[in-house]
């Protein structure tokens, strides 16, 4: 198969990348450029582990081939955090307990960044209905739902 380049922008520095069609956005992340925060979960977009943010918008990077990516700026995981300084909902997950074993922690702190950038004051219900697509095993996601609220309570306050 022929491989093709892309440019991808990743946590903010370019990468010039050769791909396989059938290569997946997630494996190039995990194991081109190193970015490991990103899990491979489920492989079929059921589970949220491997979540990333492009344009602000949260995105299933299993679903994604690396090809239908070119040209995107993307954030992972790795990228939220301003060097030792983690964001208020990165903050909120550790301080409500909403971290257990953490593999699905990553997926889930993208898609409630998502979540915070679309709606900045939403209610339990919200909430709920827009991290249906992340399973976590093992929180029960009450404290998950907590960190959500607490980090939009911080952000409207400055």
């Amino acid at each position: 198969m022929a491989k093709q380049e892309i440019k991808l922008t990743v946590n903010g520095k370019i990468y010039h990348l050769e791909v396989a069609p059938n290569e997946i956005l997630l494996n190039i992340l995990r194991d081109k450029l190193f970015l490991t925060g990103s899990k491979y979960g489920c492989g079929i977009g059921e589970c949220g582990a491997c979540t990333i943010l492009a344009g602000g918008r949260s995105y299933l990077s299993c679903l994604i081939p690396a090809v239908a990516a070119d040209g995107w700026e993307i954030t992972t995981i790795e990228g939220l955090a301003k060097g030792e300084e983690l964001t208020p909902l990165q903050q909120a997950f550790i301080d409500e307990g909403a971290i257990q074993c953490g593999f699905c922690t990553p997926g889930m702190v993208m898609t409630a960044t998502a979540l915070l950038n679309e709606n900045p004051d939403p209610d339990e219900e919200y909430i709920k209905d827009y991290l249906r697509g992340n399973h976590c095993r093992c929180t029960g996601y009450i404290a998950i739902v907590k960190a959500v609220q607490a980090a939009a309570e911080k952000q409207r306050q400055g």
